[in-house]
């Protein structure tokens, strides 16, 4: 890759030999300061080859996603405030999907005090999340389950998924492009993805700002065929207008605090929701 230092080139090769880089680890390995290490860090997500978590960094890639467990580090503090925004809209006494990913995941943590849902579901660690509240019911679809997440795939996911009709469909994304096209990595979970977009009377997206940087190769659907839109900061001009002319509800999760020139000192502002 041109336009590296050497530094730059040497942190990539430790991320791809590790998984992941922070920045304190080499700050002390390369005897500069964090700072410096930022910027490297910086440069590379420019270049696409990293992805910034919270302290560090992983290897991005827009043909194969992190591994499961890498993709936890990746905005994890966004992902749950998602996670809490988007329950917070979901009524007790409804029906919905849950797909595969770690931020429905954190839908799903933050459901665990709704009553009486019924939860339909391809994602293991969803179920294992719910079925212990008793006053959630959760469907587990069957079929094959990918080692890799506990996502289980197939056609006979796919045939359970169509047996229903929910009110709310949690889905997430990989990758949103600058035309709204939701994007993924395995097309046999875009063929789940797309059966539970299909069977719900209102969908939600939930996805931080960082997957409106990344790229995949499979198309799961489009921004039009969504509702609600809950990510943790203001959208790009070009995807908020998207969501403005298709009257996509955009819920920020993590705005940013509004400037209080009262002597207290400025507070962070409260989560919003915008009609977009």
């Amino acid at each position: 890759m041109t336009g590296l230092t050497h530094r730059q080139s040497e942190i990539l090769n430790i991320a791809r030999a590790f998984g992941r880089v922070m920045v304190d680890d080499l700050a002390r390995r390369f005897e500069v300061s964090a700072q410096t290490i930022r910027k490297d860090l910086n440069d590379l997500c420019d270049h696409r080859s990293l992805t910034r978590i919270h302290g560090g960094a992983i290897i991005a890639s827009g043909v194969e996603n992190l591994a499961y467990e890498a993709r936890r580090f990746v905005a994890a503090e966004e992902k749950k405030a998602i996670g809490v925004a988007a329950a917070a809209q979901i009524p007790n006494g409804c029906s919905l999907f849950i797909n595969i990913g770690t931020t429905t995941e954190e839908v799903a943590s933050a459901l665990t005090s709704h009553e009486d849902l019924l939860v339909i579901t391809n994602n293991l660690n969803v179920a294992m999340l719910l079925y212990r509240h008793p006053r959630i019911e959760v469907i587990v679809a069957g079929g094959a389950v990918r080692r890799a997440d506990g996502a289980v795939i197939g056609s006979t996911a796919i045939s359970l998924i169509g047996q229903f009709k929910v009110d709310y469909a949690i889905i997430g994304a990989s990758a949103i492009d600058e035309e709204g096209a939701l994007l993924d990595f395995d097309y046999r979970e875009v063929q789940a993805a797309q059966a539970i977009i299909a069977n719900a009377r209102s969908v939600m997206l939930v996805a931080d700002s960082t997957k409106l940087r990344r790229s995949a190769p499979v198309r799961i659907a489009h921004l039009s065929q969504i509702q609600t839109f809950v990510t943790d900061a203001a959208l790009p001009a070009g995807i908020a207008n998207i969501c403005h002319s298709r009257g996509i509800e955009v819920i920020e999760a993590m705005p940013k605090p509004s400037v209080d020139i009262d002597e207290a000192g400025p507070e962070p502002a409260p989560p919003t929701l915008r009609r977009a």
